[in-house]
Parts: C-alpha cells; sequence; structure tokens
C-alpha cells in the first residue's frame, strides 16, 4: 500500500471572522486517513506564508495549503512557483476569489474532505511588473479601494461596498497608453482590470468569460464611470454580464504594457501593492499545479 502524500496546512490566524473555531481541530476531523501525512503550521507576519510554503516544498510536501483569504493564497501560491508542490486552498477570506473560480467549497469542513483525495490541475500564472497573481491584478480605483480598505480596520463585503461607496465620489481617471497584440490604446483609467480568473471575489465577476488555462489575460477596461454606467458595471459584476452590458470594454492578450500620465495604483489579488508609472503585464501558462 502506498503512502499518504504529504500535505501542509499554512494557517493564517487573522482570517476569517470566527476566529474563536480552532482550525487545526477541524481540519485534522475532516481530513480523514489522509491526516496521518498532514503538518500545520501558521503563519506569523505579512510574507510569512510565501517563506513558509517555499521550505514545505522543499521538504517534499506534495500538496501546500493556504488557509485563509485572497493574500493568503497569492503568498502561498508565489511560494510555490516553480516547485514540485500543489497549491490546496481552504477558504477564510472574505472574497476568495481564486476559490470560487476552481468551485472549491468555502465550508471548511467540505474544503478539507476534498483535500484528503484531491484532484490536480495547472492553471496560468500572471504577474505585473514582477509581482505574480492568479485571479486578477489591475489599476485605478478598484486598486485604490483596496488600498482604503486595507486601512479601514474592519473586513467583509459591508465594509468594502461602503468605502466603494465614499471614494467613487472622489477618485479620478488617470490618462494611460496601453499596448497589447500590436496594437496603442490612448484612453482614460478609471478602471484596467487584468483577469486571469472570472472575478474578484463575492461572485463579482470582473471578466466572466476569462478561463484560467487559456494563456491568455482577459483585459476589462472602463474609461470612466458616471453614475448611469456606473450602476450598469455593478449589476454586470453581479449578473455576471458584464461583457454584454457595453459599460466596459474587453480584450485579450497574454502581454500588456501601459504607460501613465501620473503615478497610478495597482493591486494583486486584492491587496494594494502601490503606484507606478509604467506596468509590464505577463502571463505563464499553467505555471502553477492547484489541487481541488
Amino acid at each position: 500500500m502506498s503512502a499518504q502524500p504529504r500535505i501542509c496546512f499554512l494557517i493564517n490566524p487573522k482570517s476569517g471572522t470566527n476566529r474563536r473555531q480552532d482550525v487545526p481541530a477541524l481540519i485534522r476531523q475532516h481530513l480523514g486517513p489522509a491526516a496521518g501525512a498532514a503538518e500545520i503550521r501558521l503563519t506569523q507576519y505579512a510574507g510569512h506564508a510565501e517563506e513558509l510554503a517555499r521550505q514545505a516544498a522543499a521538504e517534499g510536501f506534495r500538496t501546500v495549503v493556504a488557509v485563509g483569504g485572497d493574500g493568503t493564497v497569492n503568498e502561498v501560491g508565489r511560494g510555490l512557483l516553480g516547485t514540485a508542490a500543489a497549491l490546496g486552498i481552504v477558504p477564510r477570506g472574505s472574497g476568495n476569489g481564486l476559490a470560487r473560480h476552481l468551485r472549491i467549497p468555502l465550508a471548511l469542513p467540505a474544503a478539507v474532505q476534498r483535500l484528503g483525495r484531491p484532484e490536480f490541475q495547472r492553471i496560468d500564472v500572471g504577474h505585473i511588473n514582477g509581482h505574480a497573481f492568479f485571479c486578477t491584478a489591475g489599476l485605478g480605483f478598484d486598486a485604490h479601494v483596496s488600498k482604503c480598505f486595507a486601512e479601514a480596520g474592519t473586513r467583509g463585503l459591508s465594509t468594502y461596498v461602503k468605502v466603494a461607496l465614499r471614494e467613487y465620489r472622489r477618485y479620478q481617471p488617470t490618462a494611460v497608453t496601453v499596448g497589447f497584440n500590436g496594437r496603442t490604446l490612448e484612453t482614460d483609467c478609471y478602471v484596467l482590470a487584468f483577469a486571469n480568473a472570472a472575478q474578484y471575489g463575492n461572485n463579482a465577476y470582473i471578466a466572466p468569460l476569462a478561463d484560467i488555462r487559456d494563456g491568455l489575460l482577459d483585459l476589462c477596461l472602463i474609461d470612466s464611470l458616471p453614475l448611469v454606467r456606473a450602476v450598469r458595471v455593478s449589476l454586470g459584476l453581479a449578473l455576471g454580464n458584464l461583457p454584454a452590458s457595453g459599460a466596459a470594454v474587453f480584450h485579450t492578450s497574454s502581454h500588456i504594457r501601459v504607460r501613465a500620465a501620473g503615478p497610478l495604483g495597482f493591486h494583486i489579488d486584492g491587496d494594494y501593492v502601490g503606484e507606478a508609472r509604467e506596468f509590464e503585464v505577463a502571463l505563464t501558462p499553467l505555471a502553477l499545479e492547484v489541487a481541488t
């Protein structure tokens, strides 16, 4: 009888709204026979999950599981790039964009049980100015909101909506030049999203036609957002029909360059990174294995 593949759970203790749960005990309870081959480690600071993931891969774990939100998933995924280990996800964040796209159960017991008998597949990986992303990256308003959301002090969808509505009244677009597929586009940027997967999280579908294994990023451009268009965009995100709404312009490409007229904020998988004037965005096909 072959040995059970080793699995390492990396828990972000700050993720999730119910922090009274004994997450390690729940994992062992629901993992079944695979529990004997499992180890559980807790992250201690920002960036620690990437370090722990890289270490776990070097130690020979077959699957390294991010137990947390989209930021934790991004860190663990980054740590596994170029290794033989697969990324697993037990979603405990406010958005859970990649988990939703991969149809991973949002309930902890079901997500853990799946990891006891996983299926493996490979997904594309995006990079923006050297920062890896697995779900979405973006410039403009969504990045600005992610910065304000991180500073808000509370998490959750209601906080995100409040922040977005407040900042909507203040935010102004930036002129950009976008190069892709031999084309050059001069436009304003209210939002320029690069979607590897279909949604931001919380079933907000920024690019519902995106395929995480097709070797292409879906570009979603919104050059301005007057009130009527804002309503159409909001409905398109919620209903998953933004391309058909006419409220945004879509393209696909594997390599995009952007030059902004002024400093423009950007995010990776919902986490604000900083500002830049020039951006290089590229996709590496099937660069990460995931356990689903």
